[in-house]
């Protein structure tokens, strides 16, 4: 008999826990017409595509040019972006207050800037009249308007993701594992290579994937840095402006490939959901 006082209590709890949880009824509406802003733009055109035509067109030679080009390239991109964004990440989480809040704004400054701004600043950089543009030159380098530059840019745009991704989990695990291995005599790279990325193993591929599709569709910056030749510059987004502004591929051809492009974000969001659901708790 005892024990019915509590019981009724744990009851109450958990209706009011319930009551509490629940989404204000005012709150519906607008959340409803949010999921249709974002969802609508996609049904439509998935709608508008001709499915019976779409091997077709993803197997035309100017969109698998497109997207040999793309595939390539945001995979470079993604590999300079590991090289450079983990140690990167590591630095930011082990400096100073002030010194990590500086790091932490430039390198989240491409997220904020628009595109072309980022095309822009990459021209002045490596231009031919640029800050290194005359000295790339002296020695017969030209950076704008080459595969090379697409690489570039997609750098510029992609490593911020993976820098904030790897940063945060650094701080998540803390030092006290790094700790112990540097009071049993390792080394700082032998206590980097052997505990602190296996740590943060989760965040580096979370960041890769991440980084791997922000290159991929990237357009501005490339647009503007790169140019928009077939072949050379001419990414899977590029294809599709062109196609929209009458030249180079078909309509048909970029609604297929703006499809292919969801298929990769919506692989990308399931694995992160994947990573996100198997991790520690």
């Amino acid at each position: 008999m005892t024990a019915a006082p509590a019981l009724v209590a744990t009851a109450r709890e958990a209706g009011a826990s319930r009551r509490a949880s629940r989404v204000p009824g005012l709150l519906i509406v607008p959340a409803a017409l949010g999921v249709a802003v974002l969802s609508l733009p996609v049904v439509a055109l998935l709608l508008r595509l001709d499915w019976r035509a779409v091997p077709s067109a993803i197997a035309s030679p100017a969109a698998l040019e497109a997207l040999s080009l793309s595939l390539s390239t945001a995979g470079i991109a993604t590999i300079c972006c590991l090289a450079l964004g983990v140690p990167l990440a590591l630095l930011i989480s082990r400096a100073s207050r002030l010194t990590a809040s500086l790091l932490r704004t430039l390198v989240t400054l491409p997220l904020v800037l628009p595109p072309l701004v980022g095309g822009i600043a990459l021209l002045a950089l490596l231009g031919r009249t640029g800050l290194f543009g005359e000295s790339l030159a002296l020695v017969g380098l030209r950076v704008p308007f080459t595969t090379t530059a697409v690489v570039i840019a997609q750098v510029f745009v992609a490593l911020p993701f993976l820098v904030i991704s790897v940063e945060g989990s650094l701080r998540a695990v803390g030092t006290r594992y790094e700790a112990v291995a540097a009071g049993l005599g390792a080394g700082p790279f032998t206590v980097f290579r052997r505990v602190t990325l296996p740590l943060v193993a989760p965040g580096v591929l979370a960041g890769t994937v991440l980084c791997f599709a922000r290159a991929l569709g990237e357009f501005g910056a490339t647009a503007l840095f790169a140019g928009n030749t077939a072949g050379v510059t001419r990414t899977m987004p590029l294809a599709i402006y062109t196609a929209f502004n009458g030249a180079g591929v078909s309509e048909d051809i970029a609604i297929a490939l703006s499809l292919m492009l969801i298929a990769v974000a919506v692989a990308v969001l399931l694995i992160m959901r994947s990573w996100r659901e198997d991790a520690p708790r």
